[in-house]
């Protein structure tokens, strides 16, 4: 086991994550994290149980500095650096009326954002919005902070952060947010955690946040997964050593979309296992929908 190489996945318990670990530890050994140690042991259980092997669960809430401290210091233990890791972890910022939601019929994940229908069915809280951004952004950013040491020692070493159409840059409705985040060379983490603060400071008053031009109630996981392309960017430039991307996999049918969607789980993890083991001389600092290069 020692001899192959290790990948990380986080929220790896369920959907397009336990689809990844599913299809990555047929090449690797995959450490399958989640929040729940009940949830994440029973994953790998039905994993063992369908014949993939190379798995092992290790306990990680991406928002607990000393979960993901006591994940590092496993990894460093046990294997003694890291190959690949794969930001999957994420949560939405709303309050979703389900069976309204459903009579949307929805065929893409950003279809009726600005909808006046789906506004009604679908709500923000202050709290939902700061909760998705600890998660979303800065939980990705800290597990990579505490790996990347461990990355550093690997021969070709691998970053994947799963993102989404919603982080596209022209969903970002504030003109300063957007300035920032779409000028690769002056790109840098202070300035994106400004960006995040200044908008949780907004997210207290929606009429300020609608003067913004933040008219969707899904502003919170706008702003989170548009920092989050950022970040891989910054982390591409500064460690061209590491292959840095960030992926969408697609309007993913799990229970985050509450099954609604066009891709089965198993079509979305297709495109994040490709980055994760994609060749050297590959991409870097790149966002994919599902397999295809496309633009932040």
């Amino acid at each position: 086991m020692a001899s192959k190489r290790i990948a990380v996945v986080t929220g790896g318990n369920k959907g397009v994550g336990l689809e990844i670990c599913r299809q990555l530890a047929k090449e690797v050994v995959v450490v399958l994290t989640a929040r729940d140690e009940k949830r994440g042991t029973d994953a790998v259980v039905r994993l063992h149980s369908s014949g993939i092997t190379d798995v092992i669960f290790h306990q990680l809430d991406v928002t607990d500095p000393a979960s993901i401290a006591s994940l590092a210091n496993f990894i460093e233990a046990r294997f003694g650096k890291l190959d690949i890791l794969v930001n999957n972890a994420g949560i939405s910022s709303t309050i979703v009326e389900e069976e309204s939601f459903w009579s949307l019929n929805l065929t893409s994940e950003v279809i009726g954002v600005e909808a006046k229908q789906s506004k009604k069915v679908v709500t923000q809280t202050y709290e939902g919005a700061k909760k998705c951004l600890e998660t979303n952004y800065y939980g990705a950013k800290h597990v990579t902070q505490a790996l990347l040491k461990l990355l550093l020692k690997s021969t070709s070493p691998r970053i994947v952060n799963i993102s989404s159409k919603l982080g596209q840059l022209h969903h970002v409705r504030d003109e300063c947010a957007r300035k920032i985040l779409s000028d690769l060379d002056g790109l840098r983490e202070e300035l994106v955690d400004e960006v995040v603060s200044e908008y949780l400071k907004d997210a207290k008053d929606e009429k300020l946040l609608e003067k913004k031009g933040w008219s969707s109630n899904l502003s919170g996981y706008i702003v989170s997964k548009a920092a989050l392309n950022a970040y891989t960017r910054i982390l591409a430039k500064k460690f061209p050593y590491i292959f840095a991307n960030v992926v969408s996999p697609g309007f993913v049918a799990t229970d985050m979309t509450y099954f609604q969607g066009t891709f089965t789980a198993a079509e979305g993890a297709r495109g994040p296992v490709s980055l994760a083991l994609i060749p050297d001389g590959g991409p870097s600092g790149q966002y994919f929908w599902t397999t295809e290069m496309s633009t932040f």
